[in-house]
């Protein structure tokens, strides 16, 4: 049987995998308790939430020891990821098809992005240091503003809390890899401290490949070094006021193929990645709640011998609140300044390096028996490309206590990219009649079904989200570059339906989903590049005695590699396999085993991906 039916065939066994959901509960911990910020910006009952949001826990960070952020938002059926070789590589993330500078990145509210190129950096994100995920998809710049076109990933580290505790762990794998990782947590008096680091190399594998049109392949092996480290620091001052200091760094040192014209040169990207937070948040009655925080990050990213260098700079100082007007009805309000700086080798015009945002909106949640209600509009004020405003509409109603019928619509911006409007590469608006590149924009519509019973979980929602004013890079008249500049001229629709479920089944938990899709450009009609028409994830694992056994598969169909559709790269399925052994109450074994049938894949032409990889791990949790 061809790996290509294989991957066909996987999406319908994941279908009937959901099915069960609808008829089996955990009676465990009630996860539709959990409580989540990412869907109104103020915490919420995940029951209650009207968006399609996802949330991946701890637990499921440290048995899947996926190598990056991308790998797990890819592994829990988040995300479609394309990455250009090995863990350390540029990596893109496309959310319901959406590019990925339509994806809002937050870490610990902190927001993260490249003003060259647009989007975050996901390589340059910790997975040791995290505490859990929220993912968002759909629009949402009602509430966060620019960047929110496809959804929003929202990353918490790790909080220390209680008696001093420690978590220490080491592993070695295939490809010479050997990573480590600690973290000292607790609370003394009103303070509670987190404090952790990493630290990660690998000789990594060949990540590119000999194939017609390539001019960067080189047999060699392509490695990485990785050094992160986060410090939190929180006092709760009374039972009403709490201030909280966020601090995170992260280094890395990869080696790439530049050109195969030059075997010998060993070329590397340098990349620093590092957020800033204050916080201090007041329940001034039990009604009204507000949080004041000032946010700052850092994206430098530099190649070696070649000299490029790209620094982004990114200030968000906000206001934000909810208050309690009557059982079931609130109000959220928000007030933020967003200043986003470029420094790119020369290649941006002197004076339009720097621009700000001011920003104001708010929300209303109502609920009443069945119904479910929630309006939020923002208007943004930009310094280069003028204003935009967004509202997002959200409806649910109860059929039954379990199961709600579920829509929304709303419209969402990105903001062009300093680089992209100010650089050689802009428009030439010396030029009689050029105009500067304004916002992209993005309306949605989506309706969906949601079900919920202890800890069994089923969604299934349809979407159409249409993003006008597209940026695209091509030649025309309007250039400075004989290369050619960025331009709005494009327009994308995606368009598909989501499906989701997890739930226990003798013992054994399952997570499952389907996504069906059609990312198009409008107007060609063709997919957009480098996205499947079918995605599907299967996750499951079981406690045997000391034990702990889990497994997933990840299926994708065919994609095309480039904008015209000629360049086709085909689908895959992937196994992935782990196991923890508990030897006591503070220390476990864990093994992982990733593409356990090595199967070759590409998600970019030309760009190889991981092969079958083996990673040993033990990790010690120490009361102190």
């Amino acid at each position: 049987m061809s790996h290509a039916h294989l991957a066909a065939r996987r999406p319908l066994f994941a279908l009937g995998l959901l099915a069960l959901a609808a008829s089996s509960s955990l009676h465990a911990q009630n996860r539709l308790d959990t409580v989540v910020t990412t869907a109104t910006r103020t915490p919420q009952r995940l029951a209650d939430v009207l968006a399609d949001l996802t949330v991946i826990t701890r637990a499921d960070i440290e048995r899947q020891a996926a190598a990056s952020v991308a790998d797990l938002l890819r592994n829990n059926g988040c995300a479609e990821m394309v990455r250009n070789g090995g863990a350390a590589s540029s990596t893109s993330l496309f959310l319901r098809g959406a590019d990925t500078r339509h994806t809002l990145v937050l870490v610990d509210g902190v927001r993260m992005d490249s003003q060259s190129t647009g989007g975050a950096s996901w390589s340059g994100i910790p997975v040791s240091q995290i505490e859990r995920v929220e993912v968002l998809k759909g629009p949402a710049s009602a509430i966060y503003g620019s960047d929110a076109v496809g959804g929003v990933v929202q990353i918490f580290t790790r909080k220390g809390s209680g008696a001093l505790s420690a978590d220490l762990g080491l592993g070695i794998g295939t490809q010479s890899t050997h990573k480590a990782d600690g973290g000292l947590f607790g609370s003394a008096g009103i303070f509670d401290f987190a404090l952790t680091g990493a630290i990660e190399e690998s000789d990594g594998f060949n990540s590119t490949l000999d194939v017609p049109g390539s001019f960067s392949y080189v047999p060699d092996r392509d490695g990485w070094r990785k050094y992160q480290a986060t410090a939190r620091l929180g006092a709760q001052l009374n039972t009403a006021h709490r201030v909280e200091a966020i601090l995170i760094r992260n280094h890395i040192n990869a080696q790439y193929d530049a050109s195969k014209s030059r075997p010998l040169v060993d070329d590397h990207t340098l990349q620093d990645t590092d957020a800033t937070r204050l916080a201090w948040t007041a329940q001034w009655t039990p009604a009204l709640q507000t949080q004041l925080s000032y946010g700052q990050s850092r994206d430098r990213y530099e190649t070696t011998p070649s000299p490029y260098v790209t620094l982004t700079h990114v200030r968000n100082l906000a206001l934000t609140g909810s208050y309690l007007v009557a059982p079931g009805q609130q109000v959220n309000f928000q007030a933020e300044r967003i200043e986003d700086e470029l420094e790119n080798s020369g290649l941006v015009t002197a004076g339009v390096g720097k621009r700000h945002r001011n920003a104001a909106g708010g929300g209303y949640l109502f609920s009443s028996g069945p119904w479910s209600l929630q309006a939020h509009a923002r208007h943004d004020s930009d310094s280069q490309f003028g204003s935009v405003s967004t509202g997002t509409l959200l409806a649910g109603y109860a059929v039954t206590p379990g199961l709600r019928v579920v829509g929304s619509v709303g419209n969402a911006f990105r903001a062009p990219t300093i680089y992209q409007q100010g650089s050689v590469y802009g428009p030439d608006l010396g030029k009689p009649g050029v105009k500067a590149l304004q916002a992209e924009r993005g309306h949605n519509v989506e309706i969906g079904l949601k079900y919920g019973s202890g800890d069994s979980e089923l969604s299934a929602t349809a979407y159409r989200n249409r993003i006008g004013n597209l940026i695209i890079f091509g030649a025309a008249g309007s250039c400075q570059s004989a290369f050619g500049c960025y331009q709005n001229v494009a327009e994308a629709r995606l368009q598909g339906l989501s499906l989701a479920g997890n739930t226990q089944v003798a013992g054994v938990n399952l997570r499952a989903t389907v996504d069906v899709q059609k990312p198009t450009d409008a107007s060609t009609g063709l997919l957009l590049a480098r996205r499947a028409k079918r995605l599907a994830t299967l996750n499951a694992d079981t406690a045997l005695g000391d034990w702990v056994l889990g497994g997933g598969v990840q299926a994708s169909g065919p994609r095309f590699d480039n904008a015209a559709n000629t360049r086709r790269l085909g689908g895959y399925g992937l196994v992935n396999l782990n196991a923890q052994y508990k030897f006591s109450r503070d220390l476990k074994l864990q093994l992982n085993l990733d593409n356990a049938f090595d199967r070759e894949t590409s998600t970019a032409y030309g760009y190889a991906s991981a092969p079958r990889t083996v990673l040993v791990s033990l990790r010690w949790s120490p009361a102190l």
